[in-house]
């Protein structure tokens, strides 16, 4: 089906608009890394991984690789946040904390580069959006699967703390849309990762559900004299 049909182009939207809301969610935070002048406890592997996955899933949409716009867009403007998360955590972060976080920064823009590097001189049409496909399933679905860790804490707490309700069903949402999008589309590369995030989406919707219940009955027990 044509990326431009209504139906798709809707289903593309979508995820955009919901993947925005994903990327805008760290502001907070940052805001308050700027007023303490101080990164704190925070970490900043995850901006790092992010930036990672923005940039090869936005090459994989590139008009000179598969050529899939709205996947090449949204994750332009993701990768721009990241990066931009990327160097306040640089600017405000402790000596040992920088010099870590800027490794990890240099390894994801040499291993971008040598990405675009082997595509362009190596690989032929079809092999190349393979080696980029592939790539962007395999960072998608360890995206999608790194909140596993947050639900293993919620299960092990029996508290929905730190798992925040409408940032878990902005996840659920955008993977649902690109879903669509990439079974429209009939592309694997998109509608396979994006489905799995689906289905964990749903189950980490599922698991707030039932320990934010809990949470509530336990909150209204009477207090033992």
């Amino acid at each position: 089906m044509d990326q431009y049909s209504p139906a798709t182009f809707a289903a593309g939207i979508a995820g955009n608009v919901f993947a925005f809301v994903l990327f805008v969610s760290p502001v907070p935070t940052f805001g308050r890394i700027v007023r303490n002048r101080s990164t704190q406890e925070f970490s900043g592997s995850p901006y790092v991984y992010s930036l990672m996955n923005c940039l090869i899933c936005m090459w994989y949409g590139m008009p000179w690789v598969a050529g899939v716009v709205l996947v090449a867009t949204v994750n332009s403007a993701g990768a721009a946040f990241q990066m931009a998360y990327v160097a306040l955590f640089l600017f405000y972060a402790d000596r040992t904390r920088k010099i870590r976080i800027a490794v990890m920064l240099i390894a994801v823009l040499c291993a971008f580069a040598a990405i675009v590097y082997l595509s362009l001189e190596f690989l032929d049409k079809p092999a190349w959006k393979a080696l980029v496909g592939y790539l962007s399933v395999a960072s998608l679905i360890s995206m999608f699967a790194s909140p596993l860790f947050i639900m293993n804490l919620v299960i092990r707490t029996r508290s929905v703390e730190f798992m925040p309700f409408y940032l878990s069903l902005a996840t659920f949402l955008m993977s649902l849309s690109f879903f669509a999008y990439g079974g429209l589309l009939h592309d694997y590369f998109i509608y396979i990762p994006n489905g799995i995030g689906t289905l964990l989406g749903a189950v980490q919707l599922l698991v707030y559900g039932y320990y934010s219940r809990k949470t509530e009955e336990e909150s209204t027990l009477p207090l033992l004299p």
